[in-house]
């Protein structure tokens, strides 16, 4: 099976040598028994590649079993991953077979093992290295063979450092390593799953596939996307649910989005108003920030004694300036008061390093 078909089969999208390279890897270890650890933030789809790695293996024909140890109630967890006995504790009226039982001859996957108390990870830590375990109130032993997949969005490291996740099952469960990307760092792959999930929502729905505008990709390519896949997929999904006319456009996505702190100042809001009343908003919203950010410098060179020529910060009532000059005019100041220091100026400026470089260049500051 080549790369390209592995990704079909499994619902993995993407051309980049960062997936590509994931791909070959996840295809070699699926064959073996060994025991993988899945890292990557929140969304970037994690699950999908443990059930590429349980479909591609030898246990394929078993069950794949996913457990969420984050949102297991720390009380039953154990009770859910090893089972228990009628009468071992309030409630339990029955014997149970846990997690552990039910995945035998298959795959476990331990979502968020990170938020596994430590007492259960001791447990954990001994089916790991004997394959047997006793259910909760129980005096036998049960022996189980079952694949572990694990995955987390913390950096177990940093919790072995913290006492938070023992060092011996961390060093036991990252016999290989996988980690994804985060989406923002791998632009490439944004369109191909925009288009993928435009497609997949259109023909589960049966609506016409809509079109999506050069600005829209623009938009969509150069958003940060803290939520990942996850957030992707569902920006696509409600942006087509609430189009009219089969067309998406940057102001089918603009409500849907998350902005930063320095985005958020220049976007609208609200967008059932015409292009050009937005516009109209945006500027005005930015005229307003940037005043005050020139009035926010002077106050605080004032505040510091600092020795620096204001007439150019001398707003009057009637004074209408091009945005352009409003803005040169706020970094020219800002990098007087720090003394060229670009990362304080953007600090005061209260936009990011890169965005001053950009506008430095924009406007020929030296």
């Amino acid at each position: 099976m080549t790369i390209e078909e592995f990704q079909k089969k499994f619902g993995i999208v993407g051309k980049s040598k960062e997936i590509k390279d994931l791909v070959d890897i996840t295809m070699q270890v699926a064959q073996s028994d060994i025991t993988v650890l899945i890292t990557g933030e929140s969304g970037v789809g994690k699950e999908v590649f443990a059930r590429a790695i349980h479909g591609y293996s030898k246990r394929a024909n078993k069950e794949l079993i996913s457990v969420n140890c984050g949102a297991i109630p720390e009380g039953i967890l154990e009770s859910e991953l090893f089972g228990h006995k009628k009468g071992a504790f309030t409630g339990a009226v029955e014997d149970r077979k846990g997690y552990f039982e039910i995945a035998d001859g298959g795959t476990l996957f331990l979502d968020e093992i990170a938020e596994m108390p430590l007492t259960t990870q001791v447990k954990l830590l001994r089916v790991l290295e004997t394959k047997e375990f006793m259910r909760i109130g129980g005096e036998t032993v049960t022996k189980v063979d079952v694949r572990i997949i694990a995955a987390t969005n913390k950096d177990l490291q940093l919790e072995v450092d913290a006492k938070k996740f023992r060092s011996d099952l961390y060093f036991r469960l990252k016999a290989v390593t996988l980690n994804i990307p985060p989406l923002r760092n791998r632009k490439g792959d944004i369109l191909e799953l925009t288009n993928y999930f435009l497609k997949n929502f259109s023909e589960k729905n049966k609506i016409p596939l809509p079109k999506i505008t050069k600005d829209a990709e623009e938009l969509l390519i150069n958003y940060h996307w803290p939520g990942n896949i996850r957030e992707l997929k569902n920006v696509i999904e409600t942006a087509v649910a609430l189009n009219k006319d089969g067309v998406l456009d940057v102001y089918s996505f603009y409500p849907l989005l998350e902005q930063k702190k320095e985005e958020s100042r220049n976007l609208p809001i609200h967008l059932n108003r015409s292009p050009e009343e937005l516009d109209r908003e945006m500027i005005y919203r930015a005229l307003i920030e940037i005043k005050k950010d020139l009035m926010d410098l002077k106050q605080i060179a004032l505040n510091h004694n600092q020795d620096i020529n204001y007439s150019s910060l001398n707003f009057q009532n009637d004074e209408i300036l091009p945005l352009e000059e409003l803005e040169k005019r706020a970094i020219i100041n800002a990098l007087k008061h720090t003394h060229n220091n670009k990362r304080e100026a953007s600090k005061l400026l209260k936009i990011s390093e890169r965005t001053l470089y950009r506008k430095l260049k924009e406007y020929g500051i030296q």
